[in-house]
């Protein structure tokens, strides 16, 4: 008789249990160009799942093409160069963010205004696929958060 109330308490603490998150994006943001037809950036922070990823493309729907770079400083000099893909470690993240690792959009279409909702498409190397609905901020606005 001393089982069953056992058991039971046993199988309420594991159904309150989370098992692994999910992979997922949050606090993704564009910054649009500060001249016409300049390309735009987008910024974000990608949670890793319960299984290491491999990310391969971040495109959206508002602009022709898009690709991941990464900006580098060495001494008083800055460069950027494209990366093919970025590794997620399960239970990590990986941050997009000013002067590190951003996603540039070009060719965006000019009816994308500060506040707009910019519509991201991640893509994995193992098929998976996340949409994000970035926030767009003017050229000259400060950075979300700041």
């Amino acid at each position: 008789m001393m089982r069953i109330p056992a058991l039971l308490c046993l199988l309420l603490a594991l159904a309150g249990c989370d098992g692994p998150k999910e992979m997922h994006v949050s606090n993704a943001w564009v910054r649009l160009a500060a001249v016409p037809r300049g390309p735009a950036a987008a910024y974000f922070t990608l949670h890793g799942g319960p299984a290491d990823a491999t990310l391969i493309s971040v495109s959206s729907d508002v602009s022709i093409r898009a690709e991941m770079h990464e900006s580098m400083k060495s001494g008083s000099m800055s460069s950027m160069k494209p990366i093919e893909q970025v590794r997620v470690p399960a239970g990590d993240k990986i941050i997009f963010a000013p002067g590190g690792k951003h996603v540039m959009l070009f060719d965006v279409n000019p009816g994308i205004k500060s506040g707009a909702p910019v519509p991201l498409l991640f893509t994995f190397a193992d098929g998976q696929r996340i949409t994000y609905k970035a926030t767009a901020v003017g050229a000259g606005d400060a950075a979300p958060g700041s």
